[in-house]
């Protein structure tokens, strides 16, 4: 009976053909390789990205919550044709993106998160999403939405995507922007890095290990340095608390 539950809880996914990795200069010279994971690897991912998950800075905590439930879905086949992405700097996780197909010809961007800040790590790696979901797949739109100030400039305004307010997009319903292929391939020369094949051993070295990024993302000293917190209703609250704090130090 649960066998065959599961057969029908358990999505069919389309034969997709695989990304094939790259590697990446930075602007730091390390060496980046962004090549695709599978399923054996999402153990090591979810452990990598759980901490994030407590980071009230730039969105991180509602970034890394949703990507980890993607993860997850992904791991258990609870979630049809999606794809992981990561970028390793020495083994080391820069960055993990996810997406999935929709149908043939229209893909759908989930997440893009960086877990070394700078070096435009996680720009590269939405670049590489967005030449998998092309180049690869063949796809002649991709769904996107953004969670952070950071997340519009770099996708929204830096791609000039286009609007599909028409289109609810799947995290949360919010209307949809879509990077078209002539929006990509206008971008593709001045955004899109990248060279392959990468070299035998630099490959082996992130196939060996996804190691811990060993200066991820934390939590700032003052909550308040968080960029919403000035804007929105945890922020205030912050802030009165503080006055609080600061009243009772004085009347002391």
């Amino acid at each position: 009976m649960s066998v065959d539950l599961e057969k029908t809880l358990r999505p069919i996914d389309a034969d997709l053909p695989p990304y094939p990795a790259k590697w990446v200069t930075l602007a730091s010279g390390d060496e980046m390789v962004i090549r695709q994971v599978g399923r054996d690897d999402v153990s090591t991912l979810l452990a990598h990205v759980e901490p994030l998950i407590h980071v009230e800075r730039d969105y991180y905590d509602i970034v890394a919550a949703r990507v980890y439930a993607e993860l997850l879905a992904y791991h258990v086949h609870r979630v049809q044709d999606e794809y992981v992405l990561v970028a390793q700097i020495d083994g080391e996780l820069a960055a993990v993106v996810n997406g999935r197909q929709v149908r043939p010809g229209l893909g759908m961007s989930l997440h893009t998160l960086a877990l070394r800040r700078g070096l435009r790590i996680g720009a590269h790696a939405f670049a590489a999403k967005m030449e998998y979901h092309m180049d690869i797949l063949g796809h002649d739109e991709v769904l996107v939405v953004a969670e952070s100030p950071i997340g519009f400039r770099r996708w929204m305004i830096e791609y000039q995507l286009e609007e599909r307010f028409d289109t609810p997009h799947e995290l949360g319903g919010v209307p949809s922007y879509a990077l078209t292929r002539e929006l990509f391939e206008r971008a593709r020369s001045k955004l899109v890095v990248g060279r392959r094949p990468v070299p035998a051993e630099l490959l082996a070295k992130a196939q060996e290990a996804i190691l811990p990024p060993t200066d991820p993302p934390t939590p700032p000293a003052d909550l308040l340095a968080a960029t919403r917190a000035r804007y929105d209703t945890t922020g205030t609250a912050l802030m009165l608390q503080r006055r609080i704090q600061e009243q009772g130090v004085h009347d002391a």
